[in-house]
């Protein structure tokens, strides 16, 4: 179904040693509006959503699993070569103490993921809105995110993961057209 090509989706270059823009990009690793959440939510709709619709839902979960790629590559740079005193600075005290420098999936705040943050009606329209949403969370995010760090090269790379939520929310848009087009031919709603 997949290959793996060993390269990542866009290039990730970082500028310096920052150990709190790290933890930061947690938020994206493992956090509810994530890269993890996203990649699981849609792969799993799947199931439950019409034939037309499944290859919005595997293109874009199979592309959430690239990005969670991107990040993790961005934590590993950002950290490498952080010493225990600047990783404390940065408040990851208690992930070093717990995982040295390995990834962890958690928040920025150190809350654990949780299956939780995976949202699954079952009724197409209401799981491609909860869709859209999430695009628009994880895009706000990385803007957020982009505005956190004066580093261009981290910048370049964030810059690319907001532009593909917009691209993902847009396909989600059009596949809410294709569910009430097809609903309407059946006259229900």
């Amino acid at each position: 179904m997949w290959i793996y090509e060993k390269k990542l989706q866009y290039p990730v270059r970082v500028g310096k040693c920052d150990p709190y823009m790290a933890r930061l990009l947690l938020e994206q690793y493992g956090g509810a509006d994530g890269e993890l959440a996203a990649a699981l939510r849609y792969l799993n709709q799947r199931y439950t959503i019409p034939d037309k619709v499944i290859g919005i839902l595997n293109d874009i979960g199979t592309e959430e699993f690239a990005h969670l790629e991107m990040i993790a590559t961005m934590v590993y740079k950002l950290t490498k070569d952080a010493t225990p005193d600047q990783l404390k600075a940065a408040g990851l005290a208690d992930h070093y103490v717990n995982h040295d420098k390995a990834l962890f999936y958690q928040n920025a705040a150190g809350v654990p993921w949780t299956a939780a943050y995976i949202q699954a009606k079952g009724d197409p329209l209401a799981d491609l809105y909860e869709d859209i949403a999430a695009e628009e969370k994880a895009r706000a995010t990385y803007q957020w995110l982009i505005d956190m760090t004066d580093d261009v090269d981290l910048q370049d790379g964030l810059k690319f993961l907001r532009e593909r939520e917009i691209v993902h929310s847009t396909r989600f848009r059009e596949a809410v057209e294709i569910i009430k087009d097809d609903r309407g031919k059946k006259r229900f709603f």
